[in-house]
């Protein structure tokens, strides 16, 4: 199977930044598309920002402009830069990875455990 590992979360000031990252390993045979997502207390998991193997990228609206998501497709692993970081940032972030661990099974969604971003005010 596949296991992703992430890093990079944190506490931060509003303003500040921070850069998650999400290396892939285990038997990969294709990795899609790799996603990040946020899910806050007592809210459901959200979007945040998603990017296809071959660069197109996907952000939420409450992201647009202040977070990059990008991937090292030789790494097997996705970036997201976060900027003007605000409050309502504050979630537990995960990565996702639509990827394929041999070529006669069908693609598959895998998780990272997910890493803690706080804002504070």
């Amino acid at each position: 199977q596949v296991q992703l590992v992430e890093s990079g979360g944190g506490l931060v000031q509003a303003g500040g930044s921070l850069r998650l990252s999400c290396a892939a390993s285990g038997s990969i045979f294709s990795i899609n598309a790799m996603g990040w997502y946020r899910q806050a207390p007592g809210k459901q998991r959200e979007l945040v920002a998603s990017i296809t193997s071959r660069g197109i990228t996907n952000y939420a609206d409450s992201v647009k402009g202040r977070f990059t998501i990008s991937r090292d497709n030789a790494k097997n692993t996705v970036y997201l830069q976060m900027n003007s970081l605000k409050p309502e940032d504050t979630a537990v972030y995960y990565c996702k990875a639509d990827a394929m661990s041999t070529p006669w099974k069908t693609p598959y969604d895998y998780w990272g455990q997910g890493t803690q971003v706080t804002v504070s005010s």
